[in-house]
């Protein structure tokens, strides 16, 4: 489409600026050759270059030219002059009257004019629309025209001059239908006064206040004539006085072109529709050519009026200067999009048959057509619009700036980019803008600083007053500088940065305010303002991924344009996951939250396939872009070892696919796992306040400090809680998963590390924060990666213990079935195979029942290493796991081959029993304590005599034993029933009554039982011990359990009566005990009940071979322990002599020589064979000597 020849018919026919002193005789004569001669075509460059002439001219006389006040049509035709070339012309059509042949040419002239006449009227009746039947309505037809005055067209045709006016009737019938089209359509009205003819009258009494009067000299609408109409409407400066009474929209260059295409294309649409019909229902072949006629000649005037709108728009932007109205031409085209985002019905990205008929669609083909240049500056400074509202948005979407309402808001913004980016050029000249990306890494211009202008201080200010107002400005603002590559940067230098940076930030004070006071609200008000923050979050963050989908589907240049800022955005966000982020560094939450929930919908397409993600991706940095680097600052730990290499070649079948896929693992790293973590935080902060404010005594509901800090909670909760986002992310962790199984073991070694832990972190985070999302959730996958993952074939890959030890709580927090753990609120769906008929993962899962117990087994040793409180955690889950797994069938196998493994089930064994101690003797300790504080809190006379310090100080003391006590007592109850049921297998039993184990088991037991029944018990009552998971009746019934399993056991009676905390006074207490509660049944009770006099009858035998070996030589004794060696075994390390019992306990929690602190291990030692035969000899000749002394 050319905008040239359209301009040119307008500028040459003197449509602005014409001279007062035009001749009005030549314009008449002009007019007649123009109606009497054939319009003569020209050619395009002919076209081009009066255009061209004409333009200029107009510019040249630009400031000379004084338009009338009323801003209407040049004055260079007066109405007279109008009028009288339109009679002129009117007469000339006629016959002439001095013809010979008058009467017969006028009866045919006549004769024909009715025919016309009756088939416009049955065209018009035939014709359906709001406009056609308006015009019926209106009085077009015969009977209509009488009662109003006006001659009927089917009166008999009579020599006179009316009469004869009435064969140029019908042709004034298409005209009226032409003028009801231009106000409806352009919403103008041709004006000429000297006409007298009363349907003109009629029309124009009906004319409302929107439309604008035009006069170009004729009342004539043709389509050769219509660019003129036009441009003397667009040529109207802003204060006419026509526009006074016109909507603002109209009172616009673009946003009035842009009705104007909308209003001829649905007119077109319809006249598209009765031209169907006609050709439908006319009957005879003449009629129907008649008809069509009639109809062509209406399309072509509006097609011709739709491109004419078309190319004066793309003329007004490309010549801003040709109309008063078009001087902010980029300016209006934003508030045209802009609107088109707030009313989609009105939008000028829509068109009657779609996006690619709209008229932003044929403005932007038509502005490319001509110079692509231009084309790219006018939408530069489009797009520099939106940057400067955007830039002035606040950070939270519920916020709008100035007085614009919605149209303000970021969100609209948002949506209006959407739109402008919906043509695939305009969407290449966005990502090509200036600042669309951050500098590049290593560029001078990364490493400048932008410093940040603080307010001026008050005027009138002291100079230290100065310096502490600039002092509390600089930590209001948060950030004083930032480089040009850095996370402040991209928020406000980019185009993405600035529309990712919105949303709801728990620091916005509108949020908060949501939750004033939120102590007197009650749940159900909480809930119903964070859907309503939620709603609000939602359709904005679908408004973000609208801009995206926008500029990846516009081609490949914009895709890569847009993969690199993410890429850039995750580069300078690198310390995004620290305790305390650095804003001057690091971008918000909030940016970091929106650019995850982007690329969790970028990868909604394969969300299903893992098998279409190439792993490759992490290990060729030409590709991921140093986001996956393994050395420097910013290196990223990898599950194996990161000096491992991988030769597959990275070639994927779809790039795109992964370079989604492993973005979006960096991003959720960044984003809502470091969120999850701190929301944990703020949770426990809430949690300790609240119990420090009832430890005084005092309201919660009515605290300041407490509803602060819950509102914080709460509006944090808004956005890391959002049930959508918190879908797609666990079903993109699904999907990981997944694609972590099905890689060769050479590549799950370079996996990114986090990548597992993150999984992890955030699985286990929802199951408490918000379970119920978990519903309906397929995580299959992430089961089969976490039993693989804990095998001991992968205990080399995955080497990180606290990594390892949360694939255990992974297991135990969602997958161990809810009946097992009551306070759990995980959905039962959750842990349950949908393939296997429902059964939980635990049980059906053929890889789980084969490796998952001795897995479970190898984990709750190496847990030992992760940190004293958090160890507590992971074993507590391990036991409830590994307790659930004994009671099913199908893993009994799994622990019988346990014992084919001495080495690992001893080390197991041997934590078990380090674990007991230690938390016997805190929890011992911490009870007695915490009974006398609950005591002297009781007694309201004694505490009130403390002072408020030793209050605090009490009070303190008292929460920190709690907690400990809460940590240590579920874990000591956990473990003593694992003991139990692993004690009821006669092949582990064997296991625990080895010489390195059984002293050791038996030893905790005893203490355990000396706490509970002895004499010390009465210590341990407390106030609500349930609150503590203290359970004494409990313990001594699992306590009680044991020793029964072991009360035939030689050894295990051998070494009770060894052990200094036995005394038959307890263990005979404890039966009484027992036997009183009913803590056991049957064969159990009586097998316990026998135990007492086992260990007495044994202890005489110990007894006498303690005399026998009283005087043994040194060298028959351990040096550690002093007692005599029964298997001697020699330490390479130091040389020394040492029984195998004593090194291998003392090895089990130190790999040291302990007589050297050399590295040692049990694999190093040897048998002291020379010395056991000794021993052995020893032994049989005192036996013999004593066996001879009692002969005699």
């Amino acid at each position: 489409m050319s905008f040239l020849p359209d301009l040119a018919g307008w500028a040459l026919s003197g449509g602005a600026g014409r001279n007062d002193d035009q001749d009005n005789e030549q314009q008449q004569q002009q007019q007649q050759q123009q109606q009497q001669q054939p319009m003569v075509t020209e050619s395009e460059e002919e076209i081009r270059a009066k255009r061209l002439a004409r333009l200029s001219a107009i510019r040249t006389d630009a400031t000379t030219v004084n338009p009338k006040a009323d801003g209407g049509a040049s004055p260079s035709r007066s109405t007279n002059d109008k009028n009288e070339s339109s009679v002129q012309n009117d007469h000339d059509m006629l016959p002439s009257s001095s013809s010979g042949n008058a009467p017969r040419k006028h009866d045919e002239t006549a004769a024909k004019a009715s025919a016309a006449n009756e088939l416009a009227t049955k065209t018009l009746q035939q014709m359906e629309g709001p406009l056609w039947k308006k015009i019926r309505d209106d009085g077009l037809d015969s009977k209509n025209k009488k009662s109003s005055g006006v001659a009927s067209v089917t009166e008999s045709a009579v020599p006179s001059e009316k009469k004869m006016a009435s064969s140029k009737i019908p042709g004034r019938k298409i005209q009226i239908l032409k003028e009801r089209l231009l106000e409806k359509t352009l919403k103008i009205k041709l004006t000429c006064p000297a006409s007298n003819d009363s349907e003109s009258q009629e029309t124009s009494s009906t004319s409302s206040s929107d439309i604008v009067p035009i006069d170009i000299g004729t009342d004539q609408i043709t389509k050769e004539n219509i660019s003129e109409i036009i441009a003397e409407r667009l040529a109207l400066p802003p204060n006419s006085k026509y526009l006074t009474s016109v909507p603002m929209t109209d009172q616009k260059l673009i946003s009035y072109l842009g009705a104007c295409h909308r209003r001829i294309s649905e007119e077109l649409k319809s006249q598209s529709t009765i031209s169907s019909s006609n050709v439908m229902i006319s009957q005879q072949q003449q009629q129907q050519q008649q008809q069509q006629s009639f109809q062509e000649e209406i399309i072509q005037l509006l097609q011709e009026t739709k491109s004419q709108v078309v190319s004066y728009s793309a003329t007004s932007l490309m010549a801003p200067d040709l109309f008063v109205l078009a001087q902010d031409g980029p300016k209006q085209l934003s508030e045209c999009l802009t609107q088109a985002a707030l009313d989609p019905s009105t939008s000028i990205a829509i068109g009657v048959a779609g996006k690619n008929s709209s008229y932003y669609r044929a403005l932007c083909d038509e502005l490319l057509a001509q110079d692509e240049d231009l084309f790219q500056d006018i939408f530069q400074e489009v797009l520099r619009h939106f940057q400067e509202d955007l830039s002035r948005q606040s950070e939270c979407v519920m916020e709008t700036f100035g007085t614009s309402g919605n149209s303000g808001s970021g969100m609209v913004q948002v949506a209006a980019l959407t739109i402008m980016c919906s043509h695939k050029k305009v969407a290449a000249v966005v990502v090509h803008s200036a600042n669309f990306l951050l500098p590049s890494e290593g560029s001078q211009e990364a490493s400048e600083e932008v410093r940040i202008s603080l307010p001026p201080p008050p005027a009138g200010a002291t100079p230290q007053q100065v310096q502490i107002y600039r002092m509390m400005s600089a930590m209001a603002q948060g950030r004083q500088s930032y480089r040009k590559r850095s996370g402040p940067a991209l928020e406000k230098n980019t185009l993405l940065g600035l529309v990712m940076r919105l949303g709801m930030p728990m620091e916005s004070n509108v949020v908060i305010s949501q939750f004033q006071n939120v102590g007197r609200m009650t749940r159900n008000d909480v809930q119903q303002k964070t859907d309503m923050l939620r709603r609000q979050l939602k359709v904005y963050q679908d408004a973000v991924c609208g801009l995206i989908k926008a500029l990846i589907t516009a081609g490949e240049e914009t895709r890569k344009m847009v993969i690199q800022w993410f890429t850039d955005a995750l580069l300078v966000n690198t310390g995004a996951t620290a305790m305390r982020p650095d804003r001057n560094k690091v971008s918000s939450a909030q940016t970091l939250q929106n650019i995850a929930v982007v690329l969790l919908k970028l990868c909604e397409p394969f969300i299903s396939d893992s098998s279409r993600i190439h792993p490759g991706f992490v290990w060729s940095p030409e590709h991921h872009g140093g986001i996956f680097a393994t050395s420097g600052d910013d290196a990223v730990s990898r599950l194996g070892d990161m000096s491992q290499t991988c030769n597959e070649p990275y070639e994927p079948k779809n790039k795109f696919i992964p370079q989604c896929f492993f973005l979006c693992v960096r991003a959720l790293h960044l984003s809502l796992v470091a969120s999850g973590s701190f929301h944990t935080n703020i949770v426990r902060q809430v949690n300790h306040m609240a119990w420090s404010i009832r430890q005084r005594n005092n309201d919660v509901a009515t605290d300041p400090n407490f509803n602060q800090i819950l509102s914080m909670q709460l509006a944090h909760e808004v956005s890391v809680l959002a049930p959508e986002m918190i879908n797609d992310a666990l079903r993109f962790f699904n999907l990981s998963a997944g694609f972590l199984v099905q890689i060769s073991d050479q590549a799950l070694a370079l996996m990114p590390e986090h990548m597992v832990d993150d999984m992890c972190d955030y699985v286990v985070f929802v199951s408490r924060f918000s379970p119920k999302e978990l519903e309906g959730v397929d995580l299959g996958n992430i089961f089969k990666v976490v039993v693989k993952l804990l095998s001991p074939q992968y205990s080399n890959t995955v080497r990180n213990y606290n990594l390892r030890a949360k694939l255990g709580d992974v297991l135990h927090d969602v997958y161990l079935p809810t009946n097992k753990d009551s306070r759990s609120s995980v959905p039962a769906s959750v842990s349950s195979d949908p393939n296997m008929g429902g059964r939980p993962y635990l049980l059906s899962d053929s890889s789980a029942q084969e490796i998952l117990a001795p897995s479970l087994l190898l984990l709750y040793g190496e847990v030992e290493h992760t940190g004293y409180y958090e160890k507590m955690g992971h074993r507590a889950n391990i036991a409830s796991l590994l307790q659930y797994l004994w009671e099913s069938n199908e893993h009994r196998s799994a622990f019988r081959r346990i014992t084919q493994n001495r080495d690992s089930f001893v080390k197991f064994a041997n934590g078990i029993m380090n674990e007991m101690n230690s938390l016997i003797v805190t929890v011992m300790e911490k009870l007695p304590e915490i009974r006398r504080v609950q005591l002297q809190m009781a007694n309201p006379q004694e505490w009130a005599n403390l002072s408020e310090e030793q209050r605090e100080t009490i009070s303190s003391r008292h929460e920190e034993n709690e907690q400990e006590v809460k940590r240590a007592l579920p874990l000591c109850n956990k473990t003593l029933k694992m003991l139990g049921f692993l004690s009821t297998d006669s092949d582990i039993r064997g296991l625990f009554l080895l010489d390195e184990l059984c002293p050791r088991l038996v030893n905790m037991l005893l203490h355990v039982l000396t706490k509970l029944v002895g004499a010390k018990g009465m210590e341990l009552k407390v106030d609500n011990p349930e609150s503590y998971n203290f359970r004494p009746k409990e313990m001594l019934a699992d306590l009680c359990e044991i020793f029964s399993s072991y009360s035939d056991a030689i050894l295990f009676q051998e070494h009770c009566a060894k052990s200094g905390y036995y005394t038959n006074d307890l263990m005979t207490k404890a039966v009484k005990t027992c036997a009183k509660l009913k803590l056991l049944k049957d064969e159990k009770m009586d097998l316990f009940s026998s135990l007492p006099d086992n260990i007495e009858a044994i202890s005489k035998t110990i007894e006498d071979d303690e005399a026998l070996f009283m005087d043994a030589p040194d060298e028959f004794l351990d040096p550690l322990m002093c007692t005599f060696m029964k298997d001697p075994v020699f330490l390479p390390t130091s040389g020394t002599i040492i029984d195998r019992s004593t090194i291998t306990q003392h090895l089990l929690n130190d790999p040291h020589d302990p007589f050297n602190r050399k590295e040692l291990s049990i694999d190093m030692i040897t048998p002291a064979t020379e010395l056991k035969e000794r021993i052995v000899a020893w032994i049989q000749q005192k036996r013999n000597e004593k066996e001879s002394s009692a002969m005699e």
